[in-house]
């Protein structure tokens, strides 16, 4: 079983925001997948469903970023899943716009969604896939709150493709397959 959760903030005010490139990535998943993601369980709107002959898990926690390692630790308490079975989607400013960066493990490198998961698993050894926003020249909140501009979500969108085709990846084959086809 594979758990994936993208990180965002709810509401559609938060909707096209940068922050939200993980809500955005599990919408892709799961239209790929033709996957409902709207049951609420353990602090998020969950959906679920086979790949490859393996349960695969999409959340979307709705406790706003800066919480959301609490449903994640809902999520795998609920699913009794060990850290590495939990591939986690968010944003992140220290990349290019659109480039996609695998990892097994790692900080949270200033970021409080991966903050919180951490703190709230008692690890930072899980898998994550960070999506590049691109670093703001003034004001950080503003920026990662504020909407993608029309070419951005071009740009977005094609990220977001490659996004799920490495979390099916990863749940038909593993992580460092995924990590080796779609890094960079």
């Amino acid at each position: 079983m594979r758990l994936a959760v993208g990180l965002g903030n709810p509401g559609e005010q938060y909707t096209e925001n940068r922050h939200n490139v993980g809500f955005m990535a599990i919408d892709e998943i799961a239209a790929s997948l033709r996957f409902s993601v709207k049951n609420f369980v353990c602090k998020s709107l969950v959906g679920e469903g086979q790949v490859g002959g393996r349960r695969l898990v999409l959340a979307k926690p709705v406790t706003y970023m800066n919480l959301c390692g609490e449903a994640v630790g809902l999520l795998a308490a609920r699913f009794q899943l060990v850290p590495s079975e939990i591939i986690v989607i968010c944003d992140d400013m220290d990349l290019d716009l659109g480039r996609v960066r695998i990892r097994p493990k790692g900080g949270d490198g200033g970021h409080k969604g991966l903050g919180s998961i951490i703190e709230h698993l008692g690890t930072s050894d899980f898998p994550r896939i960070r999506v590049g926003i691109g670093r703001p020249v003034d004001n950080v909140v503003d920026y990662v709150l504020g909407d993608f501009s029309k070419d951005e979500l071009a740009v977005i969108k094609q990220s977001l493709e490659k996004v799920c085709c490495a979390v099916l990846c990863a749940s038909r084959e593993g992580l460092c397959t995924a990590m080796n086809r779609y890094n960079g």
